[in-house]
């Protein structure tokens, strides 16, 4: 036993040597700049921390102390707080530049934004400014809380820039604006680096199996409400992303850099990247993006640092970080660090080399200067494609105006709100007014058609119009439809607005919209004698009845329509019958008031029950509707992503509390004290969390009343050939015709170097489908009867009379398609079947949502269709 005690000894003795040789060799070979001269009275982030950068993960704290002593310390740099998370972190933004430039800081932004407005800016005064404007570079870092390097280089990047005392760091400080932002995503930064340190050893482990490289659900690459940060810069549902877009449109750069990180077998990727690109971009976006890649692999062939460019990662979507901005002018532009979650100090690849942090901030690193060197040698190039960018000349397209209908029960308020926070112009009609080409976003025709007064209009004569283009536009150009991320995400549709567009200028009078907008709301006949409404078709409706729960009132849900004094109210109206709420008599009104405020909606007092035509208030047909409680399934095998959206459409947008049950614990959980059960889409493997056991549990909980809704790849699950569970059967593919044009060439001919396109073309990549809803079932009251349903996947569930289908996708294949890719034999597969619905099953129900529902909270245009299946359909 002793001697294998000391044999033990022996062998850790000499892993920590090894492991202690690889990072003194790394820190050796991956130093920063060791040639250049500091400021002497500025310490480094090492001397600060009391640790070499790469040895150990940093903290939000210590990186925003860090940048806080740099401010404190010198004059070259300013530090400001954008936003706060929902976990009370602070999001910061530090402005390095010289102390001349600093001085007159707040004029030098302004001249860079007089170019973003070229048209009302006079040749000479724009070649004035650009004269001698400093370039302003952004530089943006851990986005996803998982890929933590690039925090650490921030810290070495901030030094470098606010320290350096060389000729070349004194010019970038001259002849540049530098912008850094440490950490985009501090609440998932946070979850790593605690994880991490709970879960690491002693001794340096390199190998990737180990538990401190296998990150546990649901990892640290998201926020709070587990939402991907990188895909919101467009859509602003986070206060991490509307306070960074806030003060992004106060600095309009002309070069952004988003690093990341990705698997840790992959080499180092740098721009260019690949197709499909965004057409409306102007034509030498990229000629810059191969200019600023030539610039880092210059310094990555001299340190021999592997990388790879021209593949893998296109800047298609408009929301990343690597897109956006090109969207407003800058290059806009991608890093991507082999490492990520599995990284850790230290990580053995697939050829046997150890990947070290240490390099891995080093790498970013030395990206963040050569971007800021390569924007100062070609500074006023850069200017001029900054200011030609919002030209008129560079407009793209034929459209000349979008008209949004001003429908304030619907999402239109929110749109509108987002296209001003970006700086787009908007105006709005002074008066009814037609448009004679109106272009359809349903089927893309144009028609003469009458718009009111008070709709939006949006005229791409405007310098935000490539942006505007990309965002609004019904189709853009896919060259391939190979891409990284989704295939379409135009505003109209994802809101299910019925908007259009013209080809013509829109002749109508307007004014300018300049304030945020907002909903009307309020109540109408307050201290009714009999009953308040709340129609249906409301947008915050389902707020309403969150808040009616609340304070404890009996609510009911009209299943039929009814109208009163010429308007009619819509299925799933609510009514708060005054009768049934006797005991709230002398509250009654003030609670309204409040709950209409609250909500934004507006409630009306009926002094009587009869109604004009359909059914009365107080009918069979308005069924009492109790609140629920309701479960959310969590955890693996679940997807974080649509879990976190379901728990966000709830928690934030309804204010109705759910709760989020881990997967193990379903074996055990006594379900008869839940009335709804939501299980998300998974990665895979419910067949092992949803065993036979289980499934047969869950059966008899929805027979004895329980309503299960499945979205996504439950919902897959749920039918017939999947698990079994219910009747209701998944579509097969289209058979094959006996024409040559219809058949489909044997997969076993492509070749080895095609396969990977081929297969990309096979899938449907994010993609509108026509949908018609039937909105007389209460899966969908208050919806319209046609909205665009987003898939990414070519399953579709066969119409039965054996269960009730509610939402379906049009039955001619060859307009189905709204917008986006797809294949012929897609689009044949999927038409006239179904997307959702609910098969009855004793006395409960199973709910089948088959496409999200609320993708990323900016394709809501379905969401109702969730908030009904959970808080109306138990007592339906």
């Amino acid at each position: 036993m002793l001697e294998y005690r000391f044999r033990y000894f022996l062998f850790a003795v000499a892993f920590l040597l090894i492991s202690t040789s690889i990072l003194h060799a790394q820190d050796k070979r991956f130093q920063f700049d060791p040639n250049i001269s500091y400021d002497s009275e500025i310490s480094s982030p090492a001397e600060f921390l009391g640790y070499e950068l790469g040895s150990e993960f940093s903290f939000h704290s210590d990186v925003v102390d860090y940048l806080k002593y740099l401010a404190e310390e010198s004059d070259r740099i300013r530090l400001k707080k954008y936003a706060e998370t929902y976990e009370g972190r602070g999001l910061y933004f530090a402005v390095i530049s010289s102390e001349g430039n600093q001085s007159n800081i707040d004029q030098l932004r302004n001249n860079n934004l007089q170019l973003t407005d070229p048209g009302n800016l006079e040749d000479n005064t724009a070649e004035s400014i650009k004269g001698d404007q400093p370039v302003t570079v952004w530089l943006s870092y851990n986005v996803h809380g998982n890929e933590p390097s690039s925090s650490e280089a921030a810290m070495q990047t901030a030094y470098r820039l606010v320290a350096g005392m060389d000729a070349e760091t004194k010019k970038m400080r001259s002849d540049a604006i530098t912008i850094i932002d440490p950490m985009l995503n501090p609440d998932g930064r946070d979850r790593y680096v605690y994880w991490y340190k709970s879960s690491r050893s002693a001794l340096l482990n390199s190998n990737a199996d180990d538990l401190e490289h296998d990150e546990i659900w649901p990892g640290g690459r998201t926020n709070h409400y587990w939402f991907d940060l990188n895909r919101d810069w467009v859509w602003l549902v986070h206060p991490e992303s509307r306070g960074r877009i806030e003060t992004y449109q106060k600095w309009m750069p002309q070069v952004h850099l988003d690093l990341h990180e990705q698997g840790f077998n992959s080499n180092y990727f740098t721009m260019p990247g690949t197709t499909p690109r965004n057409h409306e971009l102007p034509e030498n976006y990229e000629k810059w993006a191969d200019v600023f890649g030539r610039g880092v692999i210059a310094e990555f062939d001299d340190h021999n640092i592997n990388y790879a460019t021209r593949e893998a990662f296109d800047f298609f979507y408009p929301g990343y970080g690597s897109s956006y901005p090109s969207n407003m002018g800058a290059i806009g532009m991608l890093a991507e660090q082999g490492g990520h979650s599995r990284g850790g100090r230290s990580v053995e690849t697939k050829d046997g080399y150890k990947l070290t942090l240490r390099q891995r901030v080093f790498d970013h690193y030395t990206n963040s200067i050569a971007t800021v060197r390569t924007s100062i040698e070609n500074r006023k190039p850069l200017l001029d494609y900054f200011q030609n960018a919002f030209s008129e000349e560079a407009k793209k397209g034929d459209v000349e105006a979008f008209i949004i209908p001003n429908n304030d029960r619907s999402y239109t308020g929110e749109l509108i709100n987002i296209m001003l926070q970006h700086g787009v112009e908007i105006g709005q009609a002074t008066e009814n007014f037609e448009v004679d080409d109106a272009y359809s976003y349903w089927d893309g025709e144009a028609e003469s058609r009458q718009f009111k007064k008070g709709s939006y209009i949006i005229s791409t004569d405007q310098p935000r119009h490539i942006f505007l283009n990309t965002l609004m536009k019904r189709q853009l150009a896919i060259g391939d439809s190979v891409m990284y991320d989704m295939a379409t995400w135009a505003a109209p549709m994802a809101y299910n607005l019925d908007a259009a567009w013209s080809n013509d200028d829109v002749k109508v009078e307007t004014t300018p919209v300049t304030e945020v907008s907002t909903y009307d709301h309020g109540v109408k006949n307050s201290g009714a004698g009999y009953a308040y409404v709340v129609d249906g078709k409301q947008r915050y409706a389902p707020n309403a009845l969150a808040k009616f729960w609340d304070a404890g009132y009996r609510v009911r849900v009209a299943k039929k329509y009814f109208t009163y004094d010429g308007k009619r109210y819509s299925r799933g109206s609510l009514v708060i019958l005054l009768g049934r709420n006797y005991e709230k008599r002398d509250t009654i009104a003030s609670d309204m008031e409040r709950i209409a405020k609250e909500a934004k909606v507006t409630i009306e007092g009926f002094d009587t029950g009869r109604m004009v035509s359909g059914m009365d208030l107080a009918s069979n047909d308005s069924e009492p509707v109790d609140r629920p409680n309701v479960a959310l399934m969590v955890d693996s095998p679940f997807s974080s992503y649509t879990a976190g959206q379901i728990w966000f459409l709830f928690d934030q947008w309804t204010e109705f509390g759910i709760n989020r049950i881990r997967s193990d614990r379903l074996s055990y959980l006594d379900l008869q004290e839940y009335d709804v059960l939501v299980l998300p889409g998974a990665w895979g493997g419910l067949s092992s969390t949803l065993d036979s056991t289980a499934l047969d549990k869950l059966k008899g909980w929805v027979k004895d009343g329980g309503t299960l809704v499945a979205t996504e790849s439950a919902a897959e699950f749920m039918s017939k050939g999947k698990s079994g569970f219910t009747s209701v059967e998944l579509a097969d593919e289209p058979s094959k015709g006996d024409k040559e044009e219809d058949t489909i060439k044997p997969a076993a001919y492509t070749t080895y170097a095609a396969r990977e396109d081929s297969s990309g073309l096979k899938r449907i990549p994010g993609s509108a489908f026509q949908g018609h809803i039937d909105n007389t079932n209460p899966l969908a009251f208050g919806m319209p009867n046609k909205l665009f349903s987003l898939k990414f996947s070519d399953e579709s569930l066969v119409p039965s009379t054996d269960w009730q289908v509610v939402g379906h996708y049009s039955k001619d294949s060859q307009s189905v398609l709204a917008s986006g890719y797809a294949s012929p034999e897609n689009k044949k597969q999927v038409a006239g079947n179904a997307f959702a619905g609910v098969q009855r099953m004793g006395s409960g129900q199973v709910v089948f949502l088959l496409d999200n529902t609320q993708y990323r909270m900016f394709w809501v245009g379905p969401a109702r269709m969730m908030q009904n299946a959970v808080m109306l359909l138990h007592d339906m």
